[in-house]
């Protein structure tokens, strides 16, 4: 199977995340793309943190609708923080057939010589890289030519769309809506349990 993986906090998930996931399966032939909320990520505190478990289910709920779209628990189950190439070696040694794409975006590649263990990972998982404006393919393969497997980087075009998780909670916080940043039910749990608020 060809595999996609999106980690991230999910803190919480939004269109945006559902989005670049459907567009990495059409222009990147994915059979499927797992959702991997990280217990605790290794370079940033997660604000105004609900728990993880509460990460996993606002996630479950946002991937529900979409058949090709469900939710690893490869990073929630190992407490404190987990590099993305420990998840990688994980998801290998649990499925070795599959052939992994990690998604991500742009920025996040460019900045992909400073992880840990960078070819490593190249060596685990072809990138799957969202283009967003800001910073061009040719310089994202520029920057990472020298790294072994830098060749196993295939980019896809998103749409731009402004949203972030910050924002959400922010809006959340200031009372204003939230509806179709979100899908439904994940609006409906953050009200219901009271997150951000």
């Amino acid at each position: 199977m060809r595999l996609g993986l999106l980690g991230g906090t999910f803190n919480p998930p939004h269109i945006g995340h559902l989005v670049c996931a459907a567009e990495a399966c059409d222009q990147l032939g994915l059979d499927e793309v797992a959702f991997i909320p990280v217990n605790q990520p290794p370079h940033k505190e997660i604000h105004g943190d609900p728990g993880v478990e509460a990460r996993v289910e606002l996630t479950r709920r946002a991937v529900q609708g979409d058949s090709r779209f469900w939710v690893s628990r490869v990073d929630a189950d190992v407490p404190g923080r987990s590099y993305t190439l420990d998840t990688l070696r994980r998801l290998h040694e649990s499925s070795p057939a599959d052939e992994l794409t990690f998604i991500m975006g742009g920025d996040m590649a460019y900045s992909l010589p400073t992880w840990h263990e960078p070819e490593a990972v190249l060596s685990l998982a072809t990138l799957g890289v969202a283009e967003r404006e800001g910073i061009r393919r040719a310089d994202i393969t520029e920057h990472l030519a020298g790294l072994a497997g830098a060749d196993q980087i295939r980019f896809f075009d998103m749409p731009r769309l402004d949203i972030s998780s910050s924002a959400i909670r922010r809006r959340v916080a200031e009372g204003r809506p939230i509806r179709y940043l979100v899908p439904d039910t994940v609006a409906e749990y953050i009200a219901a349990e009271g997150f951000y608020a």
